[in-house]
């Protein structure tokens, strides 16, 4: 907040004698300068130089779920058997889960 130390100074009584009328206008002046800006539109605006992957083609080979693992009933991720923490009602659940 800026200060303009050029203008005369108030003293206790002249502050006392603020009305609360004057008070919630001050107030209301303060918050009518600010802007709010919404967080989407603003991420869709911002580009990073360099960063125009429109015209590639992401390409990635699954593989079928090992003998070694299983999927995790709580987060459904695919984990080796050695995260394995217990089976609820016959369903896996990995350790980070049954933590």
């Amino acid at each position: 907040m800026a200060t303009d130390y050029d203008a005369p100074r108030k003293n206790e009584e002249d502050l006392s004698e603020d009305s609360l009328e004057e008070l919630k206008a001050r107030r209301a002046e303060k918050n009518s300068g600010a802007i709010e800006e919404d967080e989407t539109e603003a991420a869709e605006g911002f580009e990073l130089p360099g960063a125009d992957l429109s015209g590639e083609e992401l390409s990635v080979r699954v593989l079928p779920r090992q003998a070694d693992e299983f999927t995790c009933s709580r987060c459904f991720l695919v984990h080796h058997r050695s995260q394995l923490a217990y089976e609820e009602n016959g369903q896996p659940v990995c350790s980070e889960c049954a933590a």
